[in-house]
């Protein structure tokens, strides 16, 4: 067994020294941080090391501690005061909205992060009431959004008059909040005036401005108006901005999928489970020119985050084990 592990340069001078007292690691270790630091920056020499001397300091930290597990990436014999594991459901929405109000794309893609803290080494099956959905793990696609935002810019005599609404369109049963519009003003914008009736507008550096609309309210529809004052020699604009719209909607999955029962083996006695979904805005944007859906089409698709935790998810017949 090893007592401490070097990293040595070229010329033979010590880089970096770790002492592994306390730990039961076997000499593969040292293939093993290489090989790590190696897929972590693509190559490895002096240089990088020299670049990226607290990443490689803290990978070669942790490595010793997961050699010495079963389990490569959990630390052994873990031990918690309040045994617990959270699992949530996180997705994303990306939409492509034209100028006309129709939509060119929307499409959910996400993953399941799993966080446990329970002591020992727990064996956990995750099951979902409709299990279908992961039968074909691309991109799923919508045929709606949660809400609306409709702009409209018009321009004359040199003056841009903006009015933007946003609301709901499709009600997911859950408070839809953290709303923010943003959008870039063009390079030929001398000024800007704009009030909404609901949120704060800002304009930032570059000519970035944010509504921050936060909770859509029942009794209104949000809405931000005002003018731009276009540079002299211009009439009117030529170039459109892109509205990018952010949202969080906690409590419920877009997609339709939902986690039907957690079961644990080899667990405590006492132990908490709990559960949450969460649906944001991924790449959320109302194109007034010809929008560039080229991006969009990279398959995303579910994928598993587990964090300290042996996780199985069952689809059906079938089990995925991490």
């Amino acid at each position: 067994m090893l007592q401490c592990i070097f990293l040595v340069s070229d010329a033979g001078e010590v880089m970096l020294e770790k002492q592994l007292t306390g730990h039961r690691v076997d000499r593969s270790i040292c293939a093993w941080v290489a090989d790590v630091l190696n897929d972590y920056f693509g190559a490895l020499n002096e240089d990088i090391i020299k670049d990226n001397f607290v990443i490689v300091s803290n990978v070669s930290d942790t490595l010793p501690w997961a050699t010495a597990s079963h389990v490569p990436w959990r630390t052994a014999e873990p031990k918690y005061t309040n045994n617990e594991v959270n699992v949530e459901l996180v997705e994303a929405m990306d939409a492509i909205i034209n100028r006309d109000g129709s939509l060119v794309k929307c499409e959910i893609y996400g993953e399941v992060q799993v966080n446990s803290r329970i002591s020992g080494l727990p064996d956990l099956t995750l099951s979902f009431t409709n299990p279908s959905i992961l039968d074909d793990v691309r991109v799923r696609k919508l045929k709606n959004t949660p809400i609306y935002v409709k702009p409209q810019l018009t321009s004359d005599g040199g003056t841009c008059h903006v009015s933007v609404l946003v609301g709901i369109r499709n009600d997911p049963g859950k408070t839809i909040d953290s709303v923010t519009v943003q959008f870039q003003l063009p390079p030929f914008i001398l000024s800007a005036d704009l009030t909404s009736n609901h949120g704060t507008v800002n304009i930032l550096a570059k000519k970035t401005c944010i509504w921050s609309i936060g909770r859509i309210p029942k009794d209104k529809a949000p809405s931000m108006s005002g003018t731009l004052v276009i540079e002299t020699g211009l009439e009117r604009l030529h170039v459109f901005p892109t509205f990018q719209v952010g949202f969080r909607i906690m409590g419920v999955a877009l997609s339709g999928l939902q986690i039907d029962k957690l079961d644990l083996k080899t667990i405590p006695n006492r132990f908490y489970k709990g559960f949450r979904a969460l649906t944001r805005a991924g790449e959320f944007e109302l194109f007034f020119g010809e929008p560039n859906c080229g991006y969009l089409t990279e398959s995303r698709g579910y994928m598993r985050s587990m964090e300290f935790a042996s996780v199985s998810l069952s689809s059906g017949a079938n089990h995925l084990h991490s």
